[in-house]
């Protein structure tokens, strides 16, 4: 199988060396990049199986270049950043990366993180292709939420008719409900679940998607269960 190649944005050079050395020992290919530009240029061209995103670029900054990929690819994003507030971490994973390191960090611990971003992103992908019958009968089952529709394979979410652009976390945590109607999932099942067993940050991030979703898909039987968690409600359900 041929080798993942990750991309290392950062305007540091010797953060890049040492990113890229611990990488290449572990099997990866690496290409290392010192502005949002350039990487705008690569992703165009030979897109990386992963990044790893400064924030603070010069010119374009990290938040914007995942702003604008995240329209289009799933590709992980990992951010790293000598910011270390609560609000930079959140705003990153809404913007769509997968998980977020402050400077300084472990090389080591990077390299997991890359190891698990992957292994996470080759399983949906195989979800995806590998088990259509499987999608084909959670969608039906899906029917019982009937304004909503789910593309697995194209990453696309519809509305009572409509298409409703969203991010891959919030793709995410749709799917997690639709496939388990009337389910309630705490907090920390969600924070599992979407971000990943190892995020350490806090379940506010859970109550800032489920208020992004709510807003983009008006009417949403999305509810609060209060005191632990949400659940979306079938037909059955809404109509009781």
């Amino acid at each position: 199988m041929k080798p993942y190649q990750i991309a290392i944005v950062d305007d540091d050079a010797n953060i890049r060396q040492i990113v890229e050395a611990y990488l290449q020992k572990e099997g990866y290919q690496t290409v290392g990049l010192e502005t949002a530009e350039e990487a705008l240029r690569l992703w165009e061209t030979r897109p990386p199986d992963l990044w790893v995103l400064d924030i603070m670029l010069p010119g374009m900054n990290g938040y914007e270049f995942c702003r604008r990929i995240r329209r289009e690819t799933e590709t992980p994003i990992i951010m790293i950043s000598a910011r270390d507030e609560e609000v930079d971490k959140i705003l990153g994973l809404e913007l769509g990366s997968d998980d977020y390191l402050t400077k300084p960090f472990s090389p080591r611990e990077l390299v997991a993180r890359v190891n698990r971003s992957l292994r996470r992103w080759e399983y949906m992908r195989n979800r995806s292709t590998t088990a259509p019958n499987e999608d084909k009968e959670a969608a039906a089952d899906r029917e019982e939420v009937p304004a909503l529709l789910l593309d697995t394979e194209k990453r696309r979410v519809y509305w009572q008719g409509k298409e409703v652009e969203v991010t891959v976390k919030e793709f995410q945590l749709l799917r997690l409900f639709a496939d388990h109607p009337n389910r309630a999932f705490s907090r920390e099942e969600l924070l599992a679940l979407v971000w990943g067993d190892d995020y350490f940050g806090s379940d506010r991030v859970v109550d800032d998607l489920v208020r992004r979703v709510r807003k983009k898909l008006d009417g949403i039987p999305l509810d609060t269960v209060w005191g632990f968690g949400y659940r979306l409600r079938d037909q059955q359900e809404q109509a009781k």
